[in-house]
């Protein structure tokens, strides 16, 4: 059995394969004892293990420690390349980008093999577009919900605003109004940007993944919404290692 692990900023998700068969999912934080619980008994199954990660190295020695109580497989840790077949990586030196962005858009070529945008709404939301050819033209990186509500709460003197969420986008009345209120405002602006570059680039195809990836289908966006993008991409570099 293979053992794929998405470690983003905020959370852990992972996913238990048995061939192509997905025997179990799950997810927590870093530091939960119980995060690979579900998992446990049959742990010395797992015959190898395969990590996407954009977590610092210190996290990453967390994450061998729980694996350690878990399985005596390898732990493989996957980033950002150059080239992956007829995906090519826009930036000059790959090690530079976070892994997750990279499997996802593998994940999404490995689907589709024609031009299409990825949008990835985590901690930060990062959106890219590659075209027919695999070539990748770039992206850009924004901060996600929970570091935009931290950036007011901490740094902007005298925000005090509440956590109720809205998908309101009218002037707020109150501060929590015009914090919640603003947000939207914001992602329907990002929602329209990307439309407007997929017209430009006749690109036909995005696919949202992330925890509030639903949020900007929601807000208009025409886009599939596939929250394990990063773990199929992964899994398909994974499994090409293995021939």
């Amino acid at each position: 059995m293979r053992l794929l692990i998405d470690a983003g900023n905020t959370r852990i998700k992972w996913r238990l394969l048995s061939g192509q068969v997905v025997m179990a999912v799950g997810y927590g934080d870093l530091t939960d004892a119980s995060l690979f619980a579900a998992i446990k008994s049959g742990g010395q199954a797992i015959e190898r293990v395969s990590v996407s990660t954009v977590r610092s190295d210190k996290d990453r020695k967390v994450l061998e420690g729980q694996l350690s109580g878990l399985t005596d497989a390898v732990v493989n840790f996957y980033g950002a390349e150059a080239r992956r077949g007829e995906l090519i990586c826009a930036y000059p030196d790959p090690s530079k980008m976070g892994a997750d962005r990279w499997h996802g858009m593998y994940g999404a070529w490995n689907r589709l093999h024609h031009a299409f945008a990825v949008v990835d709404a985590g901690s930060a939301i990062t959106v890219d577009y590659v075209d027919d050819s695999g070539l990748h033209a770039g992206g850009y990186i924004l901060p996600g919900r929970r570091l935009h509500l931290q950036s007011l709460r901490q740094d902007v003197a005298r925000v005090g605003f509440e956590e109720p969420e809205s998908a309101l986008s009218n002037p707020g009345v109150n501060t929590t109004e015009c914090v919640h209120h603003g947000l939207t405002w914001l992602w329907g602006g990002v929602v329209g940007q990307v439309q407007r570059d997929c017209r430009d680039r006749a690109i036909s195809t995005v696919l949202v993944t992330g925890g509030d990836g639903e949020r900007f289908i929601e807000l208009g966006l025409v886009a599939e919404y596939r929250p394990h993008l990063v773990l199929e991409g992964l899994d398909a570099i994974d499994q090409a290692s293995l021939t």
